[in-house]
């Protein structure tokens, strides 16, 4: 795992403790994970990854119709399923997708300050080196 990828995981991991359950990033060619935790690993086993990715993807465009209609950016978006809750975000000036399951817990969490700190990593990473095809342009 790269230096980079290190980091990132270890923000988020800082943030979600040991509710994290995985964590990948992606663009609108590949993906990868950075962490995936065992038991997560197995569930997901015979889930096709690939084709949830691709619907991940359609963030792309969402993200680009948020920022035309409303009067504020868009930041990201949180999902909520009965086991676990999925944040979603989009880093770097070639922005590269990014999400990370957590656990529910009881107490709910402030996915705006995880937003914050991947943005501001930003600065000092270049996201779009941590995908599988990080070498093919836009």
């Amino acid at each position: 795992m790269s230096d980079a990828s290190s980091r990132i995981v270890e923000a988020v991991r800082e943030f979600g403790e040991d509710s994290l359950r995985d964590l990948w990033v992606f663009d609108r060619h590949g993906y990868e994970h950075l962490y995936i935790r065992e038991d997560v690993a197995d569930a997901i086993d015979s889930v096709d990854v690939a084709k949830f990715i691709d619907n991940e993807r359609f963030g792309y465009i969402t993200r680009d119709t948020y920022e035309a209609l409303y009067y504020a950016d868009y930041g990201y978006t949180v999902r909520g399923f009965d086991t676990f809750e999925q944040f979603r975000t989009f880093v770097g000036e070639r922005p590269v997708g990014m999400f990370a399951g957590f656990d529910r817990g009881s107490a709910g969490r402030d996915f705006s300050v995880l937003n914050d700190q991947l943005q501001a990593m930003a600065e000092d990473i270049d996201f779009s080196t941590l995908t599988a095809t990080a070498d093919l342009s836009d």
